[in-house]
């Protein structure tokens, strides 16, 4: 009896402790293997510390895209930059040292300097008179300023004479402002410029 009893109990003993060691192993359930608890615990971890966990690869195997967004990229983009140089500074360099037919709509003065608002224009000889007729141009005026020591020289409807005379450059800021805009049209004059783009002579042609 003594045998037999003390056979129950080892038998009781290995039991329990076969019992607890698959709870040990077990706990994690019955689908999770070791890797698995490992990818849990990083998780956690990654969490818990602020950071996200690394992504994980798409179901064929290819790796997760990393780029920034396009959003973000449009975000950061440089806006395109307007010209550094005005119109105006643009046509003033691109006619020093030459000489243009234009039509003048507007002249000011400005700290002892003369300005005027130019375009360029095209002129034919009068079918019938020694005359000139003005061919209007197109687009917007620029303003070009003259020198100092620049030469006007004016002929009617400007001028008091057909031929052209000299007039100083208030004078003809006057006579030009004193027209309507509708008059300014049809008025021609040549204009030669410096090196620097700025006005050097002017003179206004003859028109009936």
């Amino acid at each position: 009896m003594r045998v037999a009893h003390r056979r129950t109990t080892a038998v009781r003993r290995l039991t329990a402790v076969t019992l607890g060691l698959l709870a040990l192993t077990g706990c994690g359930g019955p689908d999770d293997g070791p890797d698995d608890r490992q990818d849990a615990t990083a998780k956690a971890t990654a969490t818990a510390s602020g950071t996200s966990a690394a992504p994980t690869p798409a179901p064929d195997g290819t790796a997760p895209s990393t780029a920034p967004s396009a959003t973000a990229s449009s975000a950061t983009a440089p806006s395109a930059s307007a010209p550094s140089a005005s119109a105006a500074g643009a046509n003033a360099a691109r006619w020093a040292g030459t000489k243009q037919f234009v039509q003048i709509d507007d002249a000011r003065t400005a700290g002892g300097r003369t300005y005027l608002s130019v375009r360029p224009a095209e002129k034919k000889p009068h079918p019938r008179f020694e005359a000139w007729v003005i061919v209007p141009g197109e687009g917007p005026y620029t303003e070009v300023s003259m020198t100092e020591e620049a030469q006007v020289l004016l002929s009617v409807p400007l001028g008091d004479a057909k031929h052209p005379a000299a007039y100083a450059q208030d004078e003809f800021v006057g006579r030009l402002t004193g027209r309507p805009s509708s008059d300014r049209a049809l008025l021609g004059f040549d204009l030669s410029f410096d090196g620097q783009g700025r006005v050097t002579r002017v003179q206004s042609l003859y028109t009936p």
